[in-house]
């Protein structure tokens, strides 16, 4: 009998803090739903030269903006290994009112 009484007061405790949640969205404009951030501020100017490369394999990414919640946050340019052969960087971009992170292209 207390096995169940003690389950009983377990799960009515448990479900006291699981609250209802109920979301829909209404979308307005020519640009559909979802979230579309601000355009990224202009990158600041930058009068050097990339650094001497660490070895065989490795690509410059350059530096780029990317989005941390509200803002965004300058990301310098950095030395990065190539996951695979010949490798490339497509970075990071803004278009149509939203933001395209970078990834490696083939």
């Amino acid at each position: 009998m207390k096995t169940k009484l003690l389950a009983l007061l377990l799960l009515a405790g448990s479900s006291m803090f699981a609250g209802t949640r109920v979301f829909f969205g209404i979308g307005f404009g020519g640009y559909g739903p979802g979230y579309y951030a601000p355009p990224p501020p202009p990158p600041p100017v930058v009068s050097y030269a990339a650094p001497v490369a660490p070895g065989p394999g490795y690509a410059w990414v350059p530096g780029y903006y990317y989005p941390a919640g509200p803002r965004y946050y300058w990301r310098a340019g950095y030395w990065a290994p190539r996951p695979y052969p010949r490798a490339y960087w497509v970075g990071p971009r803004y278009y149509g009112h939203r933001y395209y992170p970078g990834y490696w292209g083939r």
